[in-house]
Order: structure tokens, then C-alpha cells, then sequence
């Protein structure tokens, strides 16, 4: 190569025998002698670099059979280093001799060296200050430790990314663009500096490069290492580059999405607030307005959903991070964003539409009406018998769940006062509980649900009741019940406690005499606080049944 005859043997054996004579001396003529020299080497090392960008690391080594001797010593040495031009040139040079795929155990040494070098160059001379030679020589140049080392690595970072952007790099122009093996070599040698934070712009540059070609130019360590340091929230990073990163390794957000889900549910939250706030702390609701993160993360709670078979608190969960991709949504203002519906691309067109208008925007006097435009749309799809297959239905309630707000304003909705849409939206709970593919089973379900809400209605108006009425109003003539149907019948019976007036004075001895028994306080807790949450968001002035679910809430967090 015509570069490589600017390289010649004479020049390497001079500048060899100078770092030797140098070592690591901090005396003052050193420091002179180097001085003196430093504007050459450094055209050196610029030659050097200019030369090793076009071959890999093995033709490199043999075309320079000294380059590691030459290299080591000068990184180690207080002034060639104390220069920020020096240490640049020196990572940069360092970087082009690391093996990207490593063949033997000699490049695999060799690999191990270049890293520890690099850790040395950053690390070890920024926080360890141990010599007393290079702090006497940092404190002479006007500079305290920390300071110095601080802007020495931000000058490095800045002099990469302006390389990645294709400008200027060390005061020099850069004739065409940076290969993608470069690329490559840097991401690897960012690994170990990731939660350095003047590193943060290299590693947003670095995910927000594409190279030329199709494959990826990044290494699989630096984004799987970015995506486990933001996850743990070690660093900082901006929605343009956490995007970028998501849609180039979907390995990384499978696991961000996997590891918000296992977070919401080991964490013990005390509201849906706590839970919102974590959601979008996790960027995933603002992100999958990319329609490629969406199908993504809706994948994972998907899967989620069928392996805990419909779990509360799973169900919970989804229709909380839908609210929250819904309202991060409606913030975009981008100019050609995508319609909400094309998120839900193979589901019933007008059913999609009515779920996503949210209850806010509708008058609470039109929340039965919607609910029965929202059931017989859904009622089509199910009965719909040339698409009857578990999928299918799966697919429906799946949609339902990520909107089930509108199944707990359907039970309010029944219970408040007498409702002549009863039997229509008893099918619209009876479906949310028992999605099953064997309409008798969800028929059941239909009948005994409507049997408990006629005998709690004949309740509702009476100002004094009893445990013992409203057990039997939520009794059964069967021998069991399915664990559907009960979950049910426990919805409309913690409606009942929180609306009616009669219920209200005995709901607090109901839920610890019957409920809490029966081991469902997680089940019950998770209703209230849902109920908690949606009365806030709405603006319902209702202080009195606030004031009682609090109360509730209260008695529930100190059971276990």
C-alpha cells in the first residue's frame, strides 16, 4: 500500500529506542527530551494509524513486528500520555490492532493486553494517581487530577465521534468513510469504559451509526453490555439512542421488555401510580410508538399472559402500559406518526376504534352506551363462527385485555343503579373472566353472574345490610364454582361494597371476614387499587368512596 511506505522500519527502530530511553522516568530531563520530540512522534503515530485503518490485525503485526513494544511503552509513559493529542492517537491506534475474531491464543493474549491498556489509559491514570511523577507533572500544566483526566477523556470521546460523523479527526481530514471493521473494533474496546460518563457521547454516536452495509457494524458485547448498564440505570442515555439500540439487537429489547415485566410483578407496589411511574421510566411505552418496538413488547406480554393464564395482576399490568403507550402516543407530535389503530392491525377495525377512545373523553353518561357498542362489536368477532379457533378468540380477548378499564367501568356501570343494558354487559364481563373457546362453559359463567348481580340489586337500595346477606347474595347451587366465575362474582362483589350505601358500612368487616379468608387479598388489593386509580385519572368527585377504598387499601398493605 502506498501508506504503508510512509511507515518506514528506520523511523519505528528510532522511535523504539526513544520510549526505551524514556521508560517511565519523570525526571525533568525526560520530560524535556520528550517535549522536544513529541511533534514528530506524533506525525509518527498519525502515519501509523493512517495505515493500520486499511489492514486487520494480523497483516498489521507483521507488517509492523514492533508496533506492540512501541505502543506499550509510550502509554505508559506520564508525558508522552499527559498530551490529550498523544493518548488519542494511541487509543486510536490500539484499537485498529484488536482482533475482532480472534483464531488462536496468541491473538486472544493479545486481545486481553490491548484491553488492559486501554483501562490503564482511562481508568488507572484518571482515578488511581498513584505515581507521584505524573501528578507533580499534571499539577505543573495548571491542572488538578481529576480535571485534567476529565477533559483528556472527553477530548478522546469528541475526536471518535467526530471520526464516526465523518468530519475531521486530530486536526487532519479523513479521506473517505470510516470502514465498518474500524467500527466495529470500537464498539468492542467501549465494553469495558461503558459507565465512564464522558464516554456517554461515543457510545450514542456509536448506536445511532450505520454503516454501508446491511449486516450490523456494531459488536454483540457492546450492545448487549449499553442495553444490560441502562437497564440497571449505571447510565444515562438519550430516547434517540436507547431506540436505535432496541431496533438493531432485538435481543436487547426482548430483555428490557422481559425485565420491566419481572419487575413489576417481584416489586410490592402500593398503587398503579407507583406502576405507571416505572413503566415509563423503562422508555418502552414512549418507544413502541415505533410500531416495530410495540409488536415487540405486545409479543412479550402476550406470551406472558398465556403461560400465568390470564394472572390479575398480568392483566393489570398490560392495560397499564397501554394507557401509558396510548397518552406517550397522543405527546408525539411527530408530523407523519402512525394511527393508534394500525397498532392493532388484525383485529376488527370498529372494535379497535371504540376501545381506544378513552373513557375521559366520553361523558359518564354515555359510558353504557359505548360499552354497548364495545360488546357487540366484540360479540361478532367471538360468535363469528369462521373464526372459532382458540387463536382467534385468544386474539380478541388479548385486545380486550390491554383496555380493560372499560371492564371495570362496566361493573360501576351495573352496579350504581339499575341498568337496562344488564344482560349486555354481564356477556362483556363474562367474556373478560372466561375467554374460553367452549361457549357452554362461558354461558355458565353468563348465568351465574346475572343470578348474583339479580340478588344484588334487590341490595342495593337497602341502607342496613348484613355479612351474612351479602354472602348469600354471592352464593352459589352449584358445588364449585369455576375460578373464572369467582373472580367475577368478586369484581361485581367489591363494586357493590365501594356504591352501595349498605355496602359501604360493612365493607371494611366483609373484605377481613370472607375475603381475606378465602385467600385473595392479592386479587382484592389489586381491584382496589385499579379502582383507586381510575377515579383519580377521571376526576370523579365521589370523596366518600375514595375515602373508603384508602381506608381499604390501608387495612390490605400490612396483611402479607
Amino acid at each position: 500500500m502506498a501508506q504503508d511506505t510512509a511507515v518506514p522500519k528506520l523511523s519505528f527502530e528510532y522511535w523504539l529506542d526513544k520510549a526505551v530511553q524514556w521508560g517511565q522516568t519523570t525526571t525533568l530531563e525526560s520530560q524535556q527530551d520528550v517535549c522536544l520530540h513529541l511533534p514528530k512522534l506524533q506525525e509518527f503515530l498519525q502515519q501509523i494509524y493512517e495505515s493500520l485503518k486499511q489492514m486487520n490485525s494480523t497483516i498489521a503485526i507483521q507488517r509492523f513486528p514492533l508496533i506492540g513494544q512501541l505502543l506499550g511503552r509510550l502509554c505508559w509513559n506520564p508525558f508522552v500520555v499527559g498530551y490529550d493529542e498523544s493518548q488519542k492517537i494511541l487509543m486510536c491506534c490500539l484499537c485498529c490492532l484488536y482482533s475482532s475474531e480472534p483464531q488462536n491464543p496468541v491473538e486472544l493474549k493479545a486481545n486481553s493486553w490491548i484491553l488492559g491498556l486501554l483501562r490503564h489509559l482511562l481508568f488507572s491514570s484518571a482515578w488511581e494517581i498513584n505515581e507521584v511523577g505524573t501528578g507533580t507533572f499534571i499539577s505543573a500544566l495548571g491542572y488538578t487530577s481529576v480535571d485534567y483526566y476529565s477533559t483528556l477523556v472527553k477530548n478522546v470521546v469528541l475526536s471518535l465521534v467526530t471520526e464516526l460523523k465523518g468530519n475531521q479527526f486530530n486536526g487532519l481530514n479523513i479521506h473517505g468513510r470510516v470502514s465498518d471493521d474500524h467500527v466495529y473494533v470500537v464498539s468492542l474496546f467501549c465494553v469495558p469504559l461503558i459507565t465512564l460518563p464522558d464516554v456517554t457521547p461515543l457510545l450514542e454516536a456509536l448506536l445511532t451509526y450505520h454503516g454501508g452495509e446491511s449486516q450490523e457494524v456494531l459488536s454483540s458485547e457492546f450492545l448487549d453490555a449499553v442495553n444490560e448498564t441502562f437497564l440497571k440505570k449505571k447510565i444515562a442515555l438519550s430516547e434517540s439512542a436507547v431506540l436505535s439500540l432496541w431496533l438493531r439487537h432485538l435481543p436487547s429489547l426482548e430483555k428490557a421488555a422481559l425485565h420491566l415485566f419481572e419487575r413489576l410483578i417481584s416489586t410490592q407496589t402500593s398503587s398503579l401510580e407507583e406502576i405507571t411511574c416505572i413503566i415509563k421510566d423503562s422508555l418502552l411505552p414512549q418507544l413502541s410508538c415505533h410500531p416495530a418496538i410495540f409488536r415487540i413488547v405486545d409479543e412479550v406480554f402476550r406470551n406472558a399472559l398465556l403461560e400465568t393464564d390470564g394472572a390479575p395482576e398480568v392483566m393489570t399490568i398490560i392495560q397499564v402500559f397501554t394507557q401509558c403507550f396510548v397518552q406517550a402516543h397522543q405527546k408525539d407530535n411527530k408530523q407523519h406518526k402512525f394511527p393508534l389503530k394500525t397498532y392493532f392491525p388484525h383485529h376488527h377495525q370498529p372494535l379497535v376504534i371504540a376501545l381506544l377512545k378513552p373513557p375521559c373523553d366520553l361523558p359518564a353518561a354515555l359510558w353504557t352506551q359505548h360499552l354497548k357498542y364495545i360488546t357487540d362489536n366484540l360479540k361478532s368477532v367471538v360468535e363469528d363462527k369462521s373464526i372459532s379457533s382458540f387463536a382467534d378468540l385468544f386474539e380478541s380477548w388479548f385486545l380486550f385485555v390491554h383496555f380493560g378499564e372499560w371492564a371495570d367501568i362496566a361493573v360501576e356501570q351495573l352496579l350504581k343503579s339499575e341498568n337496562e343494558c344488564s344482560g349486555v354487559l354481564l356477556w362483556l364481563l363474562s367474556f373478560y373472566y372466561n375467554p374460553h373457546n367452549d361457549k357452554e362453559q362461558r354461558t355458565q359463567t353468563l348465568v351465574e353472574a346475572q343470578a348474583v348481580y339479580d340478588r344484588l340489586m334487590m341490595l342495593f337500595s337497602c341502607t342496613t345490610i348484613s355479612i351474612t346477606d351479602l354472602q348469600a347474595a354471592a352464593s352459589t347451587k352449584t358445588d364449585k364454582r369455576q375460578p373464572c366465575t369467582e373472580r367475577l362474582v368478586r369484581h361485581l362483589l367489591i363494586s357493590f361494597l365501594l356504591f352501595s350505601s349498605g355496602g359501604q358500612k360493612i365493607a371494611q368487616e366483609f373484605i377481613s371476614q370472607v375475603m381475606m379468608a378465602s385467600n385473595t387479598t392479592n386479587e382484592v388489593f389489586g381491584l382496589l387499587t385499579r379502582t383507586a386509580f381510575r377515579l383519580n385519572q377521571l376526576g370523579l368527585k365521589n370523596q366518600r368512596v375514595m375515602k373508603l377504598v384508602n381506608e381499604l387499601l390501608q387495612k390490605l398493605r400490612f396483611i402479607d
